[in-house]
């Protein structure tokens, strides 16, 4: 793209059923759509992603799925024009990584605090037994965290 007219475009879609962003981040169910735009600055990239990731209920503790969405808009530019952070600038070959972008957004959008469901019920706090999966002799108005 970096020889196409301005105003020229593309769009990537992507979809996975699994993919692991940096060695590290394992997310399911990845899907997503890339546009890359040429501008005078350089390429201007909007991306808007979803994907599926296993998170832990800060209620019951029990692993769930934790839907996550975003959507990011980064302009790399040409060397010659702008003074930006390094790894914004379009490389000499004129391929642009962008798993370090989907990782960073897509760990900014986790939530620090997930519920499995709007309703859980949590643990008893004398048992610790999960009161979505069973009862327990202790007083029920306590299990709430």
């Amino acid at each position: 793209m970096i020889n196409e007219p301005i105003g020229s475009f593309r769009e990537l879609d992507f979809q996975f059923d699994e993919v692991v962003l940096l060695s590290e981040f394992q997310l399911s169910d990845f899907e997503g759509t890339v546009r890359i735009n040429r501008t005078p600055q350089g390429l201007l990239v909007d991306g808007k992603f979803r994907a599926k990731v296993v998170g832990q209920c800060v209620r019951c503790l029990e692993d769930h799925d934790q839907i996550l969405e975003t959507e990011f808009q980064e302009l790399f530019a040409y060397h010659s024009r702008h003074t930006r952070d390094e790894e914004y600038f379009v490389p000499e070959d004129g391929f642009i990584d962008l798993e370090p972008l989907v990782y960073e957004n897509m760990i900014i959008d986790i939530p620090i605090r997930t519920l499995c469901k709007p309703d859980c019920k949590g643990l008893c706090l004398d048992c610790g037994t999960n009161l979505n999966l069973s009862t327990c002799d202790h007083v029920p108005d306590q299990a709430q965290s």
